[in-house]
């Protein structure tokens, strides 16, 4: 049996040794996931959503030592790492609040039967492949809607993530979850494929890479099950107007810089109008460059480090290439930053090439990209010249015209004068290149779950 170890992004040292799965314990694995599904679908709503609450109380209950674990593991810092186990709080706690709504039957018009309805059933197991960037977050909004409905869930987290990732099934069977409802595994990307092929398993979630996402796509379609997808985001922010361009920028840089720039539905590409470019550079390269980066126990941090020193290392090689063929200015950043550990300087490019890598794809990182528009029609047409198509954001004080332009963008999600935000009744998802399906809110439910149609008639 192979074993991997956390790799501490703050100090670039080897940490806490585990077994890595073996294929040899599939079958039993999948036998064990699809007994306990069969008697978890007989629970009750009020028992499922029981525990959900329970779920919920738990995370805020240990929330320090859970912000403490993904600090060590990928480098969040704390105050970020806490205030994502709140919003994971959040999930657990809407979905046990609206667990009958969610779940109630919706009645049809009787078309000739005594009574027409839809029920909402659930399907079996669903595979979960999760990221690293926001360890919790991303395993709660698949988890929390799938376990009210009554699936059963196999997580596949992140190498990275060993300490969160069981930490997710442990807080569930303390709440109260039946053994084997909730599995995680530590697997590597390269055991999946034969675990989305398998019949016991019912559907996949993979949010990550685009290239991953494509190979679950495939093999999920090969054997006719429902796949959801979570990727990538080159997502616009765009500001129409000057007026209070210093606090729109101040929110721009916050959201761009949180987690290190390692979000996707981060707003990536600045885009302003020509005739306050200037002042918005010069805003930019005071702001940015003010930022302190530190570890995810430093206080005084506004930025930590990258998930790993590849992470960083691949962000540093890209902007190099692309500033020695001419397709960036760097205004201000721009290099690794001489300690042990994945950090890197807080970053703006401008004069940015859009037929380039670095225009074209997502840089997980902390880089912001600041884009000048002649005019209006040319921000809308900067924004949605991009493949991916998760987020986007617009800014204006006149709200008539900023909602005719976030009309316009072509994105799963489009916030108007707010930098974004994650709440459990609001639905998430993309489209293009960064996937398809939605999760949270109603939708939530709707993903892996069988519409299942009832008939009913007087007797003949």
């Amino acid at each position: 049996m192979s074993t991997f170890a956390i790799e501490n992004p703050n100090t670039g040292t080897s940490e806490d040794t585990f077994d890595r799965f073996d294929d040899s314990e599939r079958d039993a694995l999948l036998d064990r996931s699809t007994a306990a599904f069969q008697e978890w679908r007989k629970t009750s709503i009020d028992e499922r959503a029981a525990i959900l609450r329970r779920t919920a109380e738990l995370y805020r209950e240990k929330k320090s030592d859970l912000a403490d674990h993904i600090g060590r593991e990928m480098g969040k810092l704390l105050p970020q790492g806490e205030g994502e186990v709140d919003v994971v709080a959040a999930i657990y706690e809407w979905y046990a609040d609206h667990a009958h709504e969610l779940l109630a039957d919706k009645e049809l018009e009787p078309q000739g039967a005594t009574r027409s309805f839809v029920r909402k059933d659930p399907l079996g197991t669903i595979l979960g492949i999760m990221p690293w960037n926001f360890p919790y977050y991303q395993v709660a909004r698949w988890a929390a809607p799938n376990l009210l409905l009554g699936n059963a869930l196999v997580l596949k987290h992140a190498s990275i993530c060993p300490l969160s990732s069981q930490a997710c099934e442990d807080i569930l069977v303390e709440a109260g979850l039946p053994e084997d409802v909730f599995i995680n595994v530590y697997a590597s990307g390269s055991q999946m494929d034969a675990f989305v092929a398998d019949p016991r398993v019912a559907g996949v979630s993979l949010t990550g890479s685009e290239q991953a996402g494509a190979a679950v796509a495939k093999t999920a379609g090969e054997h006719y099950k429902k796949s959801l997808l979570e990727l990538g985001g080159n997502d616009p922010f765009v500001v129409l107007d000057d007026e209070n361009l210093d606090g729109v920028l101040s929110l721009y840089v916050g959201a761009r810089m949180a987690n290190t720039g390692q979000a996707c539905n981060a707003p990536k590409r600045l885009i302003v109008l020509d005739e306050f470019y200037d002042r918005a550079r010069e805003i930019l390269v005071e702001k940015i460059g003010a930022l302190t980066v530190g570890g995810y126990d430093d206080a005084n941090a506004d930025v930590g480090p990258l998930s790993s020193i590849d992470a960083r290392d691949e962000v540093a090689e890209r902007l190099a290439k692309a500033s020695d063929a001419g397709e960036i200015t760097i205004a201000v950043g721009g290099k690794k930053v001489d300690r042990d550990g994945a950090f890197y300087e807080p970053t703006l490019l401008t004069d940015v090439d859009p037929t380039s890598d670095v225009g074209c794809n997502e840089v997980f990182g902390p880089v912001a990209i600041l884009y000048r528009a002649k005019d209006v029609e040319d921000a809308v047409r900067i924004a949605n010249d991009t493949d991916y198509g998760l987020g986007s954001y617009v800014f204006g004080h006149d709200l008539d015209q900023a909602q005719e332009v976030a009309s316009r963008m072509e994105a799963g999600m489009t916030y108007i004068n707010e930098p974004g935000t994650t709440l459990p009744g609001l639905p998430f998802g993309g489209i293009g290149r960064s996937g398809y399906g939605r999760e949270l809110a109603e939708w939530g439910v709707g993903e892996f779950v069988n519409d299942h149609l009832f008939r009913v008639s007087d007797p003949r």
